[in-house]
């Protein structure tokens, strides 16, 4: 968790920087996906997505209770993940040996969803923190983008054919992970045999385009967004910012370019629409480098000694259309006089500076952790009940 939220959102500006990078080299083949060691992630081994997960619950009052993350002993279904731009690498494409940086999204991100799910995660050679930078400077750099997504889509498909076996799967991305989710999708799941399979898709902290006041259409033909709990083969996905900070109009994220569409929000919270109260999963000591420090989670100062806090009623949220954006706007619940904290981070913080185009990217997985862990469940149920 600690450094790979540099630079989550970077891949969301993803079109204004193709225009920028150099011309990329024919794609080299993909990574041998039968061997273990291209994955981040694969259920019956020590890996980061079975990393402690454990969280201390901070009532309102102050009080603390300790919650102990238990996985599935036997997953009914699956879950296939692809994690953010995080790779620190020098080089405009990743390598395919996984740091500390890749090690710990896969924490923070995919292994919760192991209380109900098994949990496959690739690597795949994603374009790098170092080459975002150089191109969002304005410098030509070759990194290539379809070199990443033909990994993934050789990872899906060595998924399929070696680990699926009629299996239900969740797809789960964030910001370069959700683009590459979504182009897998459009191209290899939608209309196709695969899609039979697809129990949800969470693609969280991307735009994805949808045509105004509509459900289905736009950037996938047939998959529509999920719009209440036991619905199955749908598509989860939302930005998020504050409520008391809209997108402005430079932001990147809420947005698609497309006339008549709109980007798709949807609450896992409240698919149906209107404001809910969310089961966040917070980092008990911030949201990265890129974010201010957590300050004290009591009035009394007392250190957290898990990996993350949960605090019940703490944040609200609610699908918001304001203009040409349309996001998740989060509202952090006062309690005046309280013993617990009112204060939660997660703006991209450059030298003390907030951005407010970036919204709050850095935390759109956290804000709603539990309610994604539970609607995953709650879809794979109705997926095998329609299965039977």
């Amino acid at each position: 968790m600690l450094r790979y939220t540099l630079a989550l959102g970077l891949m969301a500006a993803s079109p204004a920087l193709a225009q920028t990078a150099a011309p990329a080299p024919t794609p080299a083949p993909a990574p041998d996906y039968a061997s273990p060691a291209a994955w981040l992630c694969l259920p019956g081994r020590a890996d980061a997505c079975q990393a402690n997960q454990d969280a201390t619950v901070i009532a309102a009052d102050g009080t603390r209770s300790a919650e102990v993350f238990k996985p599935a002993a036997d997953p009914k279904f699956d879950c296939f993940y692809v994690y953010p731009t995080v790779s620190l690498d020098v080089t405009p494409n990743s390598d395919m040996n996984a740091g500390p940086e890749e090690r710990a999204v896969a924490a923070f991100q995919a292994a919760r969803f192991a209380r109900h799910c098994r949990v496959f995660a690739p690597l795949y050679r994603q374009v790098t923190i170092t080459a975002l930078q150089a191109i969002m400077a304005g410098k030509p750099v070759a990194a290539d983008r379809a070199l990443a997504f033909g990994d993934v889509k050789a990872a899906w498909n060595q998924y399929l054919k070696d680990h699926n076996g009629g299996r239900g799967v969740v797809l789960i991305g964030h910001s370069q992970g959700s683009f590459m989710l979504k182009q897998l999708l459009a191209e290899e799941i939608d209309g196709k045999p695969a899609q039979a399979r697809l129990i949800s898709a969470m693609l969280l902290g991307a735009n994805i385009g949808v045509p105004q006041g509509k459900d289905r259409g736009g950037d996938f033909k047939t998959i529509p967004l999920c719009t209440r709990a036991k619905q199955t083969g749908c598509v989860v996905s939302y930005v998020t910012f504050r409520d008391t900070a809209p997108p402005p109009e430079n932001s990147r994220f809420g947005i698609v370019p497309e006339a008549g569409w709109q980007a798709a929000c949807t609450n896992p919270a409240a698919l149906g629409g209107g404001k809910a109260v969310m089961d966040a999963y917070l980092g008990a000591k911030g949201a990265g480098l890129r974010s201010a420090p957590q300050g004290p989670w009591t009035r009394d100062g007392a250190p957290v000694t898990t990996s993350f806090v949960r605090a019940p009623g703490l944040i609200s949220a609610k699908c918001v259309t304001q203009g040409r954006f349309s996001y998740l706007a989060v509202t952090v619940n006062p309690n005046p006089g309280g013993a617990r904290t009112d204060t939660i981070v997660g703006d991209v913080n450059v030298l003390g500076k907030i951005l407010p185009d970036w919204g709050l990217h850095l935390i759109d997985m956290p804000v709603a952790m539990g309610n994604l862990v539970a609607l995953s469940n709650e879809q794979a149920e109705a997926w095998a009940k329609a299965k039977r």
